[in-house]
């Protein structure tokens, strides 16, 4: 069955013509959806009678509740939202100077289980629907009262193993609540097939790879599809994606201390990336619990990386980070859900 949100603008009038009604209604519901938040069909108050009475059984109108919200000190706040079978995922509001924006999740846990990240802690239990996807942002810009300018798929999951749902609600994004596709980020551990397929949808939206190593024996150590596809492999659907879609790419590299964060280890880098529209994105260490002991590397070992990256002429930048505190920075979301739901 259709829901709302998640149905698109044609499929809300296809339902609204079924109940003899005209299709300008479609655009009126949308408005009340998309735009405005409703959480009930009775808040749409230009909508005759009738119908609000009739919606809920062809259309229903489902909405995430809001659990928990922890707030940091840097104004980042952590949401924990319930779905409507009861699983709860994990979404981020990040302010910042020149942009609002959310992290939100594309899955109830994660597969992938990359040995440095707090949600392969908890596995997969199913992907998000579409528009759970984009009630995601919905809630938090209500919630905040601020206006949602940037989305990144960022938070639990892998958004390539769930890309019909995850491409859909890009769409809904883009079209219903009006967020520009450059505006949109997707991050992926580095699941080959799912760069090719994505880039055939041809968006405009910016990936982000989780390179993390730049040989296949570390990678495939720090994470499991390392072992799957190979370090170029992975560069090559890269390039294939940038040629596509006419859009850079970002590698995400974790700096983990006395693992992966050695000169030789950035010269291999800019090796691998050297000729690519690309930029690579450094994040230290965001503490998690592991059975490796992961450490953070001190801030002359994260200079010197960037260092010998930029002498080789690779475009680096460095993640700012935000909600340390509360659990809510790169690679930390889960744990915080799990001690709740205990």
């Amino acid at each position: 069955m259709l829901v709302l949100p998640g149905a698109t603008r044609e499929q809300i009038v296809e339902v609204v013509r079924s109940l003899g009604e005209p299709a300008y209604r479609a655009q009126q519901i949308a408005e009340w959806t998309y735009r405005k938040g409703a959480s009930t069909y009775d808040e749409m108050t230009n909508l005759p009678l009738s119908l609000r009475h009739r919606l809920p059984q062809v259309l229903p109108l489902r909405r995430l509740q809001v659990v928990l919200s922890q707030r940091a000190a840097d104004g980042t706040v952590k949401y924990l939202l319930e779905l409507s079978d009861g699983e709860r995922v994990e979404a981020v509001f990040l302010p910042y100077e020149d942009r609002t924006s959310v992290c939100i999740s594309s899955q109830v846990g994660c597969a992938a289980g990359c040995r440095f990240c707090a949600t392969a802690q908890m596995g997969f239990t199913r992907n998000l629907t579409a528009g759970e996807m984009v009630d995601e942002v919905l809630t938090i810009q209500q919630t905040s009262g601020q206006r949602i300018s940037h989305v990144v798929y960022m938070g639990m999951g892998e958004p390539l193993w769930n890309l019909q749902a995850v491409v859909q609600s890009i769409l809904l994004l883009n079209k219903e609540v009006g967020i520009s596709q450059r505006h949109i980020t997707l991050s992926t551990v580095g699941v080959v097939p799912g760069i090719y397929a994505l880039a055939q949808h041809r968006l405009q939206v910016t990936l982000a790879i989780s390179l993390h190593a730049p040989d296949d024996e570390l990678r495939a150590r720090l994470m499991p599809v390392g072992r799957k596809w190979k370090v170029r492999e992975l560069i090559d659907a890269a390039r294939h994606y940038t040629e596509v879609t006419g859009r850079k790419v970002t590698f995400e590299y974790l700096l983990l201390r006395g693992v992966n964060d050695e000169p030789q280890h950035a010269r291999a880098v800019a090796n691998l990336v050297k000729g690519l529209v690309c930029n690579v994105n450094l994040i230290p260490f965001n503490q998690v619990d592991t059975p490796e002991g992961f450490a953070r590397p001190e801030p002359p070992r994260v200079a010197r990386f960037r260092r010998v990256l930029e002498e080789a002429g690779i475009a680096v930048t460095q993640r700012v980070e935000k909600g340390h505190e509360i659990s809510a920075a790169c690679g930390q979301l889960k744990l915080e859900t799990v001690r709740i739901r205990a």
